[in-house]
């Protein structure tokens, strides 16, 4: 379960919402913008008061991937280089977040 505030609609303790509820959809992805975690881009367009500002490439080296079932905090290279799974608890993780990839971070190192 997560400790960190992940905002979003119904949200619930692993970080599954109301758009992604598969057992495999428990990351939260923080925004440049305004540095909160949210389970997904559509979250953050529902209840955020302003537009979405993917992580930045010259910000990688810093968590901003938040597993939701043990609660750590990845890097960006770390979650891409981690097969779909939580390197810290090895839970599955959804591989259809790549396909969303550019709505959490920025092109670059990725």
């Amino acid at each position: 379960m997560s400790t960190h505030s992940v905002r979003g609609l119904t949200v619930d303790d692993d970080t599954r919402c109301t758009h992604y509820r598969t057992d495999r959809d428990v990351v939260a992805f923080k925004f440049d913008c305004c540095e909160h975690y949210y389970p997904c881009f559509r979250c953050h367009q529902a209840v955020a008061d302003h537009e979405a500002i993917p992580w930045p490439s010259d910000r990688f080296d810093e968590p901003s991937v938040l597993c939701g079932v043990c609660a750590t905090e990845l890097t960006v290279p770390a979650y891409l280089e981690a097969d779909h799974r939580c390197p810290s608890c090895d839970t599955p993780f959804n591989p259809g977040c790549h396909e969303h990839a550019s709505r959490y971070f920025t092109p670059g190192d990725r």
